[in-house]
This record gives C-alpha cells, sequence and structure tokens, in this order.
C-alpha cells in the first residue's frame, strides 16, 4: 500500500521493523520535505516487497561499485521530475539510498548514500567512502555520500 510521506507529522508508518525507525522516519521526512519545497510534488514510499523492481534496478546500479547491501529493503519510491530519474530504497538498518539518474546528461548522475542518526556505516560501504555530516531538523544528524554513476540505465 502506497504511503504519501508528511514531514510536518514524522511518522515509522512502513518503518517499524528498523532498529532505528524514529531517526529512518526522519530522514524519510527530510526528503519529502526537498521534494515538496523544490519541485512541489508529494513524496509516495511502497512497500519494497510491492516494487521490486526498484529494488532490483538500485542493486543493478551499486554492482558499478561491488556493492550488495545485507540488510532488507523496507520501503521504495521512484519520481521522474525535471528530467531525472529519482529511485530511493530505505533499508532495515536505517540506510537509504537514492539513485539520481539525469536522462539526458550522462554527467549528472549519482548514488546517495544517508545514514540514520545512530546507525553504524555498513560494512559494505566502510572504508571506500567517507561520510559528511548535515544537521536536519526532521532527521537530527544525517551521514551522506555518494559515487558517480558510470553506466547506462534505462
Amino acid at each position: 500500500m502506497a504511503y504519501k510521506v508528511d514531514f510536518k507529522e514524522v511518522s515509522t508508518v512502513g518503518l517499524e521493523s528498523s532498529p532505528h525507525a524514529e531517526a529512518l522516519a526522519g530522514l524519510r521526512a527530510n526528503e519529502a520535505r526537498y521534494f515538496k519545497s523544490k519541485f512541489d510534488t508529494d513524496f509516495v514510499v511502497v512497500p519494497a516487497s510491492e516494487a521490486q523492481e526498484l529494488v532490483d534496478y538500485v542493486n543493478l546500479v551499486l554492482l558499478e561499485r561491488d556493492i550488495v547491501f545485507a540488510s532488507k529493503p523496507l520501503e521504495v519510491m521512484e519520481i521522474v521530475v525535471e528530467g531525472v530519474r529519482w529511485t530511493y530504497v530505505f533499508y532495515e538498518s536505517g540506510l537509504s539510498v537514492n539513485v539520481l539518474y539525469n536522462l539526458a546528461d550522462a554527467k549528472k548522475r549519482a548514488v546517495g548514500f544517508k545514514l540514520s542518526m545512530g546507525m553504524d556505516v555498513p560494512e559494505e560501504l566502510d572504508p571506500k567512502f567517507k561520510f559528511v555530516r548535515q544537521k536536519s531538523k526532521l532527521a537530527g544528524e544525517i551521514r551522506g555520500s555518494y559515487f558517480v554513476v558510470k553506466g547506462e540505465y534505462r
């Protein structure tokens, strides 16, 4: 069942099995606020089990860096806005992965990783990536990193 993420009343709906459910919900709400303010669009997630093709797509892109997460995907979201395909996967571990895939410009494609407050860096990313810290009213402290996508994924 689809869930429109509310960034004013943060909810753990769909994320309850995560040991970082509250922080992950804040992280998800932070993304919802970004999409609403930047693109005036809602951030609607569905259970990962209902959109396995999106999980598979993100997994395919992650293979560029030989990354395979052991954590269970809980929710996914995909939207195409202003010529960019945004695909998100929220994992039980508290991790959020997003693929930003510009449909027209191969130089503007990347995979972003965001860690919920309180979670350790997943072993699949450590020590490959350095994480920067960002403060968020909704998510507390977010640690993030990324890599540039080199392949073609349509």
